[in-house]
């Protein structure tokens, strides 16, 4: 038994389905290599703020997949989505994740390497 707002399955069977995030611009156009860079910093250093590195490969793993693996990752590894497009979730144990709009999907300012 845990508290009634403890599962991400609800009683009535409906849960929190995951989505893409909304449109969003870079404070200045990048480049896809700019944009791999930053995204590998963030997954680099991300175990490093709180949490669970299984729950931290399983949301990498979920940001880099289409939605249907994306929820089927997120729904196995017991991530608990706040946010339908992934920026918050949380484990089982309440620890809190947020991931930043740039490992989720691509700026609407996205610009050729040259």
């Amino acid at each position: 038994m845990g508290c009634a707002g403890s599962s991400q399955s609800k009683a009535d069977g409906t849960e929190k389905k995951i989505r893409k995030p909304k449109p969003w611009k870079h404070p200045q156009p990048i480049t896809r290599t700019q944009l791999i860079q930053l995204r590998d910093e963030f997954w680099d250093t991300a175990p490093h703020y709180g949490g669970r590195k299984e729950i931290w490969d399983a949301l990498r793993a979920a940001a880099e997949a289409d939605l249907t693996l994306a929820q089927a990752i997120v729904d196995s590894a017991g991530v608990i989505v706040q946010s339908s497009d992934l920026t918050v979730c949380y484990d089982e144990r309440g620890a809190k994740y947020e991931l930043p709009k740039y490992v989720l999907s691509e700026p609407t300012n996205l610009i050729r390497d040259d």
